[in-house]
Order: C-alpha cells, then structure tokens, then sequence
C-alpha cells in the first residue's frame, strides 16, 4: 500500500547531499561550544493562576522555544508544550536547568494545539503529563496516533487539514499552511502535515507560525485573517543550506505580511507573560 505524503505549497529544496552533510556534521563538532550560551539561563519561578482569565481580556505566557500558552475569552489554549529536559531523549539539552513550570503544574486546559509531530514540538513526556489536564487535542492530518500512544483518548483528538477551522466556543482555530515537513523517524518524513494556526476570537486575533520557511502563505493568511494582534514567529534556527526555518528578516517581513501588531520570535529558553488587551 502506497503511503500518504504532504507537500509544500511551493518548491521547497530539502535533499541532503553528501556536500550539505558533511557541512553540517562539521559545524556540530567544531562550532558546537560557540553557538551556545556559556553558562546556564536562570530561569525564575512561574504559577499560572488556577482561575482563567475574564472574558474580555487576552494575554500570552510565552515559554521558549514554540510552546506557550494563550489566554482568550475565558479560554486556556497551550500551543506545542515541549516541556522536557531535552530534545527528543538523547538530544540537546536546554539552556536552563529547571523550567519556569512544570507540565504537571498547568490548570485545566481547554486545549493542546500542535502544529506537527518533531520532537520539539510533540514532547511524549509532556503529552504523558498533560493529556488528563487537557479537554481537548487539536492537531494536523495524521499527527493523532502519535498521541494514541501517549495515552490521549481518541475521542479528545481532532485532526485537521489546511484551511479547515474547528472552533471552541467561539473562537475559531484555523489550521493554516506552513513552509516545513514532518516525520519522528529514517522512514516517516511527510507522512503526517504540518500547519500554522490563526486563532480569531471576537477581539483578539493571534498567529502562531509553527517552524516554517517563508513564504507566500504569510500575506495570503494576513490578508484572509489579519491583521493580528499578536504573531509568535519562528527565529533562530536558520541556516543558509535550509529553507524549511526563517532568517530574522525573513521573519520580520512574515510579520509586515501577516498584518501584525505585537511580534514575539520564537526562540531560546525563557518565559515572558504579555497582555494584549493593555
């Protein structure tokens, strides 16, 4: 049987050559110890408060990397809650030694949002920790049975292809294009789809890129859904030999198109709370 694949929207060049792999191999050894802060990030203690937030207030708890968590009209949404010590279980470490919250001191969440299944993104063990705290999973086409195996009922899970917009009480989820692939092995690339979200409430509207490339989709989305109040857009994992991430001006231009008001670029390992309604 022949298996599923998504693709890009545009070309989108990610062979690895024998050139492109023996570059990156020498920047892991011989650039590692420069491209990382030389002592460990403090990181200050964070509680969430157990009450939400009232109905015409919005405001975002950002905790490094893509996860963080959106507090709109009464609603809890925690988008990509890579929440774990590395990345995946062998990978690379975090820069701080603790983490602002644990995943198993989060309230009650109305939903966990991913945008596709890289490690980074979907972290088993904060599945496994967050999954009876959650009412719902809203994720891409195919990205549900990897949440199946974390011990996510099935009947909480909804998976969603481009342009297709759930909703939780109002507020509209839109699955959206992003410039990126997908897979958690040598044999599954592209097997699952990866997305962007714009999440549009009645007076708040936010965009979440996900890991994407640029492209035309940020001023097809701006146009269709903008102008946002706040865009959190992926930074700080470019590379010249890549075009699945963004450069900074790539995604200061992603921002102009997206319409947007506040930009938060996604990277690093801190935590930052930020009100939209001030």
């Amino acid at each position: 049987m022949t298996m599923k694949r998504y693709e890009n929207q545009i070309p989108t060049d990610m062979s690895m050559g024998p050139k492109k792999i023996f570059s990156l191999l020498r920047d892991t050894l011989f650039l590692r110890s420069k491209l990382k802060p030389q002592a460990n990030v403090d990181v200050v203690a964070f509680r969430l408060s157990s009450e939400p937030v009232a109905s015409d207030v919005a405001r975002v708890t950002w905790f490094g990397h893509s996860a963080f968590l959106l507090e709109i009209e009464g609603k809890r949404l925690l988008f990509d809650p890579m929440l774990g010590a590395r990345v995946p279980w062998a990978g690379a470490r975090r820069y701080s030694k603790t983490l602002p919250i644990r995943a198993e001191d989060f309230p009650e969440l109305d939903a966990i949002i991913l945008s596709h299944d890289h490690y980074d993104h979907l972290d088993v063990s904060s599945i496994r920790k967050l999954k009876d705290k959650a009412r719902r999973f809203i994720v891409p086409s195919g990205v549900g049975r990897h949440l199946v195996k974390c011990g996510v009922a099935p009947d909480k899970i909804s998976e969603h292809r481009w342009y297709e917009e759930p909703a939780i009480d109002g507020i509209t989820l839109a699955c959206l294009p992003a410039r990126h692939f997908s897979g958690r092995g040598l044999f599954n690339r592209n097997c699952t789809l990866w997305c962007s979200w714009a999440i549009v409430g009645r007076e708040t509207r936010v965009y979440f890129s996900g890991d994407s490339g640029y492209g035309p989709h940020f001023k097809e989305i701006g146009e269709t859904y903008g102008p946002f109040n706040l865009t959190m857009l992926e930074c700080g994992q470019y590379d010249e030999r890549w075009l699945i991430h963004m450069k900074p001006e790539e995604t200061v231009q992603a921002h102009l198109d997206l319409r947007g008001g506040l930009l938060i670029r996604s990277l690093g390992s801190v935590h930052a709370c930020f009100s939209l309604m001030d």
